[in-house]
């Protein structure tokens, strides 16, 4: 493939452009009408990319950088060039973003006569029945929607994608590594193939470590012939302060039968919130806590904080559990620049949707990845001359005789200092593209099936794997699969040899959840007299007059009617913010790596406040005190820890490794536990395991337990779950390079 295109400083003006004069006649009357007076590097090289229609193409860039321009501007021309402009095919991650989308390119097609279609449950069944009738148009969708349209209108399908121009995938990088990417993947395919022909696909995402991985995912079957086109924009200013908390240990608290009886917030909980109270009101911010739990929280301290000084509160929850409404009525709050609004949010305001200018973003504890930081700092410093601000908050607990070795590295706050370097340095995770995601392959098949109205075994194989992409699937797995399929009454086949939905996968694909490759757990509805607040898991217990905090503030439960899925509440002061989830987070080896060399180095770190700056140098006294410069070992108590400094995959597959050897092993970490071995025999054992053949991952996962983490894993044949799991969750060869280097 060749390597991404690097893009020089743009022309002074639109009119000495080369590329502004390829677009139609309408649209470069329209831009100068916005009173724009030059295009942006993005949109001069994807300009002359994607007019032709005879590529894919990859548009990086940071947000707020002009990629959807660059993107709809020659699409937009190519349609307007052809006798009959046909369609063209937006998929994004995000509903909301549809939405705020469909605003953006609407005020542009105005103009040209042609329709945008925003295609979800909250559209308009004539702007749907436009396009169903016509094929023109641009329909904006999630991979659901589109899923839902191959399933209940599969023999229409052909003709409706006839016209079909262009595939645009927005936020590519969200995409990537998940079964709800398989399902992209699938999708896009599927739609080539109804269409009859290679449609382009345009990938807009946030740079990556790796946009040959982008590349693979876009075009698995072809990565070599997609243009990468990355922004070279001059990189603005950045302004980081990281700052350290530390908890003091305090006695535990009997607990009690009392549902009214909660944890009370921790004092550097309440350190933070005034710190982000004092600091932000004034201005229009994003905060990022690690949990739709924490974001409860921090919402009711920071709201607390402004009905104690007797202001208007200007601090709101957004995530994916509240209502539509209560989500847009903060994303307004952020637009209208009247007054100051700070959302405090998980991931859902991490993606494109225009927010207009943000003055900082605060991280609380270490974000996700490195290129979840990227993609979060760049909502801040859009405007010219603006720097970016992160402000970023750690706690760790107070040290004493009995802390655990991860408290006395201070782990966490490694994570976000490593993180953040990283980040500085330029580097970002690189996008894995590789799993199997057998799952998806199961709603998959249950899909073509029902869109085909039946389908023999070879034409299935043909439509997925072998020319689709789940290409890395074995043939013999692929029909263990259907076998393990037909026992389960997921398929039958009749006397023609056509594959069918057997009576339990009918029930499966005609229920609404079918056309989500990921499993949404159950939850309730939370209502005040009859207004719709959002949602809870179905695992969370409630019982009535419990106190509760959700949308950033205090309820009353009233009632739990759990045939309804329904929670009742009034207005109050107390509560406790509900468990959502548990999150979970796989880190790269390349931040293990950053880690252990700042704890074996003694250089300042410039960003740190002066607490943070103590914890860093506590735990550099303690690597140095434990040896731990000199040996990976280091004993405690029944347990040996081996600190292998390398990501989740290869310790997690190391860990296997062990027990497959009869030892007590788990990735704890930065660090391997291991019991059953002294610290004089387990390098001797680790050694022997370098000249053994290469684990398989059957072997390996034989005595796994919860290897069932993706929708449909349920329904895969043993041996298929296996390989699916392990090409996710482990890392074979990276774990032997380990054993190697010993």
């Amino acid at each position: 493939m060749p390597l991404p295109t690097r893009t020089p400083n743009l022309p002074a003006s639109s009119s000495e452009s080369t590329a502004f004069g390829q677009l139609d006649e309408r649209i470069r009357r329209w831009i100068w009408a916005e009173g724009w007076t030059q295009l942006r590097d993005i949109q001069e090289h994807a300009i002359p990319a994607l007019l032709p229609a005879d590529r894919d193409v990859i548009i990086a860039a940071a947000t707020a950088t002009g990629k959807t321009e660059a993107a709809f501007f020659p699409i937009l021309s190519h349609l307007l060039a052809q006798p009959s402009p046909g369609c063209v095919i937006y998929i994004s991650p995000l509903k909301a973003l549809i939405n705020d989308q469909w605003e953006r390119l609407d005020r542009l097609c105005e103009a040209l006569e042609l329709p945008v279609i925003a295609w979800h449950g909250d559209s308009k069944v004539s702007a749907k029945q436009h396009f169903l009738k016509h094929g023109q148009g641009i329909v904006l969708m999630t991979p659901e929607s589109l899923e839902a349209l191959f399933v209940n209108r599969g023999s229409a399908v052909p003709g409706l994608l006839a016209g079909l121009r262009y595939l645009v995938v927005d936020e590519l990088h969200a995409f990537i590594g998940s079964e709800r990417g398989k399902q992209l993947q699938s999708l896009l395919h599927r739609a080539e193939r109804a269409a009859g022909r290679r449609i382009p696909r345009v990938g807009l995402s946030a740079t990556l470590g790796d946009m040959r991985q982008a590349a693979l995912f876009l075009r698995p079957q072809d990565a070599e012939a997609v243009q990468v086109i990355v922004s070279t924009a001059a990189r603005q200013e950045l302004k980081i302060l990281l700052k350290g908390y530390v908890e003091p240990v305090v006695a535990p608290v009997r607990k009690t039968a009392d549902p009214e009886a909660v944890d009370p917030p921790s004092v550097c909980e309440l350190a933070i919130a005034a710190h982000l109270y004092k600091a932000l009101r004034h201005s229009n911010n994003l905060v990022f806590p690690n949990s739709r739990r924490q974001v409860e929280a921090y919402a009711d301290h920071l709201r607390r904080c402004c009905d104690a000084e007797g202001v208007a509160n200007v601090f709101w929850p957004h995530h994916g559990s509240l209502s539509r409404e209560l989500r847009e009525h903060t994303e307004r709050a952020l637009k209208d620049r009247s007054r100051p609004a700070t959302a405090i949010c998980t991931t859902t305001l991490e993606l494109g949707i225009d927010l207009g200018a943000v003055k900082s973003v605060a991280q609380i504890g270490p974000p996700s990845s490195v290129a979840s930081l990227r993609q979060r700092l760049g909502r801040s410093g859009r405007r010219p001359g603006e720097a970016a601000i992160l402000r970023a908050f750690n706690i760790e607990p107070e040290i004493t005789a009995h802390s655990a070795f991860s408290d006395r590295i201070h782990e966490s706050l490694l994570q976000s200092i490593a993180m953040i370097r990283l980040l500085l340095a330029g580097w970002c995770e690189p996008a894995q593209a590789h799993g199997l995601h057998a799952s998806t392959l199961v709603q998959q098949i249950l899909s073509v099936v029902a869109e085909k109205g039946g389908i023999s075994a070879a034409r299935l194989w043909q439509t997925l794997v072998e020319n689709g992409p789940f290409d890395a699937v074995r043939r013999d797995d692929f029909l263990a699969l259907l076998r393990y399929l037909g026992e389960l009454d997921l398929l039958v086949q009749d006397s023609a040899g056509l594959l069918l939905p057997g009576e339990r996968g009918e029930k499966l694909i005609n229920h609404y959840t079918f056309y989500a490759s990921f499993e949404a757990e159950e939850e309730y509805r939370v209502e005040c007299q009859g207004k719709v607040l959002g949602t809870l898991p179905l695992s969370r217990p409630l019982l009535p007059d419990q106190g509760l905090i959700f949308a950033g503030r205090g309820w009353r439960v009233l009632d739990v009617d759990e045939q309804a899925r329904k929670i009742s509440v009034l207005p109050d002061k107390g509560g406790a913010p509900p468990a959502f989830d548990s999150g979970g987070i796989r880190l790269h080896d390349r931040v293990r790596q950053e880690m252990q060399a700042l704890l074996a180095g003694d250089e300042p770190v410039i960003f740190l406040d002066d607490i943070a700056q103590a914890l860093l140098a506590e735990a550099r006294a303690y690597y140095r005190e434990a040896g731990l410069h000199a040996t990976p070992w280091l004993t405690g108590g029944e347990e040996l820890l081996w600190l292998t400094w390398r990501g989740d995959a290869v310790n997690n597959t190391l860990a296997l490794i062990l027990n497959r050897r009869g030892l007590k092993a788990t990735a704890e970490g930065v660090a391997i536990a291991v019991r059953g071995a002294t610290p004089e025999e387990l390098p001797g054992l680790l050694r022997s395991l370098r000249h053994q053949p290469v684990p398989d991952v059957q072997s390996l996962l034989v005595e796994a337990k919860n290897l069932q983490q993706e929708k449909w894993d349920w329904a895969l044949p043993e041996a298929l779950l296996f390989r699916s799991y392990a090409s996710s969750w482990l890392d074979v060869p990276g774990a032997m390079a380990v054993l190697k280097g010993i």
